[in-house]
């Protein structure tokens, strides 16, 4: 996950990291709280052999191995699948062994998680397939907090920051207690980048701006600042609810001043799917996007469970 802990590798080898792992123990005790122990069944061997019943990707398995060991121990899981495979209409993804009255319990919880995680990747493989070299970022709008920027980085898109501590970031509310004198919005853009410590935090700092000037007045600042100490770190311009036109004009502006090569720019605010070509053609370096993770629909896989051996 770009600018904090890695969550672990796609492939499941590594592993997930402490922050993943805490944060997924957070989800899956909630969600076995709210079943309320579930109803009464046997102790009967069953398995539950679970399916796709739609074409995408899988995301979600270190999850799914949480909750069972955390909550259902005495189950077992046999993957056929792992996060970031393809599932087509009718392969099998897992099988889920143990007592029956765990396996009907842990059924709902762990189609929930699966389904809504591999739901956000397949889809953010799809903004990401059309994006070409434009990156598709996430952002802390989440739901399912570290649950969803994994989804979302198995699919191929970017996390952004995990938490407010990965990047110093100034927005619109920062500029007015950083800035109190400053004569005008750009003034106060200036003056609060040449107020960063770049020993600390040249490595990603992100400003918010809100129009062309601001920009202008961001990167000017912060390659003076970059200049005069030797460095050659980027700074991240969010480009606040300009659309894609008007961040095709800061681009444009920023190269002709000079600028754009101490900049990275990120589109937000109101992208949409289906204004993505525009964004690509807009000259950003990424967008960022909630509509990644948020009112996804979950991919469709069920659960047939048959009796043991």
């Amino acid at each position: 996950m770009e600018g904090g802990e890695n969550a672990g590798s796609p492939d499941g080898s590594g592993g997930p990291s402490t922050l993943f792992l805490q944060s997924i123990d957070r989800w899956v005790d909630a969600m076995v709280a709210d079943e309320h122990g579930g109803g009464a069944s046997s102790d009967e061997a069953i398995s539950g052999l679970v399916r796709a019943k739609a074409a995408g990707l899988i995301a979600g398995c270190s999850a799914a191995d949480r909750l069972v060991s955390r909550h259902f121990s005495d189950c077992t899981l046999d993957w056929a699948v792992r996060d970031g495979d393809s599932v087509a209409i009718g392969d099998s993804v897992l099988t889920l062994s143990g007592p029956a009255a765990q396996v009907l319990r842990c059924e709902r919880i762990m189609l929930n998680l699966l389904g809504r995680m591999s739901g956000i990747a397949t889809y953010t493989a799809d903004w990401v397939g059309s994006a070409g070299s434009m990156g598709v970022a996430c952002t802390r709008k989440t739901e399912w907090g570290l649950l969803d920027k994994w989804a979302v980085h198995i699919g191929g898109g970017l996390t952004h920051r995990l938490s407010r501590a990965d990047a110093l970031m100034i927005k619109e509310n920062d500029l007015a207690a950083l800035t109190p004198d400053a004569a005008d919005e750009a003034s106060a853009v200036a003056a609060a980048v040449a107020g960063i410590d770049m020993d600390a935090d040249a490595a990603f700092t992100v400003v918010e701006v809100r129009d062309e000037a601001q920009a202008v007045a961001a990167a000017g600042a912060w390659a003076e600042a970059q200049v005069e100490r030797g460095g050659c770190e980027r700074i991240v311009l969010l480009l606040d609810n300009m659309g894609a036109n008007g961040c095709a004009q800061a681009h444009s502006i920023l190269v002709d001043d000079g600028l754009r090569a101490w900049c990275i720019l990120e589109g937000s605010g109101g992208v949409s799917r289906t204004e993505l070509e525009d964004w690509v053609a807009s000259g950003v370096d990424l967008i960022s996007t909630s509509a990644l993770n948020r009112g996804v629909a979950p991919l469709d896989l069920s659960m047939r469970v048959e009796g043991g051996d």
